[in-house]
């Protein structure tokens, strides 16, 4: 299965050529990147692509271009993915995202990750979403706060494919549970 996802003002579709120079540009530029510990080099931005390519045909899901609808601009890339790192949450279904500067503040991130928790509980039968990001980085952070997402204040990690030592190293983690369903009781 390929995820394809379509809100009113997105579109979520396949990895294309075209994408890759605004991809690349976007894990070049210093604002965006701020909470990550690199820039990436032209290699690095076609091996992330060709492991979500990779992620895709294994589980049915990965990160994407996000494209709006009216220009057909690429605007970033989000997705859903399983978590290949050692943390205690390895295995889980993490939810992310990065945006180019120019769409920041149009909402289009919490738009597009909503249709894909919703995807994620309804149609992919997920029963939990996480998403992590440094604790400093507060634009992420407020779209995690507007999709529902709740801080785990007991299971910050450090991340481990960043240094020691390293500033980006702790990180925050948020968490999204699949609704119950209909004729179930919540807990008190």
């Amino acid at each position: 299965m390929v995820l394809i996802l379509e809100t009113d003002r997105l579109l979520l579709r396949n990895w294309e050529e075209q994408d890759f120079a605004p991809y690349h540009a976007m894990n070049n530029d210093p604002v965006v990147c701020e909470y990550f510990p690199d820039l990436h080099t032209e290699g690095q931005s076609r091996k992330v692509i060709a492991r979500y390519r990779e992620q895709e045909q294994r589980e049915g899901y990965s990160f994407q271009p996000l494209i709006e609808r009216a220009t057909g601009a690429f605007v970033g890339d989000i997705g859903l993915a399983r978590v290949e790192f050692d943390a205690g949450f390895q295995g889980a279904t993490e939810i992310g995202w990065m945006m180019q500067r120019q769409f920041w503040g149009r909402g289009y991130a919490t738009e597009m990750a909503r249709a894909l928790l919703d995807h994620g509980f309804a149609v992919l039968g997920l029963t939990e979403v996480i998403a992590f990001t440094v604790p400093a980085n507060a634009r992420s952070r407020r779209v995690m706060e507007r999709l529902g997402m709740m801080p785990d204040e007991a299971a910050g990690f450090d991340h481990p494919n960043i240094a020691e030592g390293h500033p980006l190293r702790p990180h925050v983690l948020y968490r999204a549970t699949a609704p119950s369903a209909p004729g179930t009781v919540e807990p008190a």
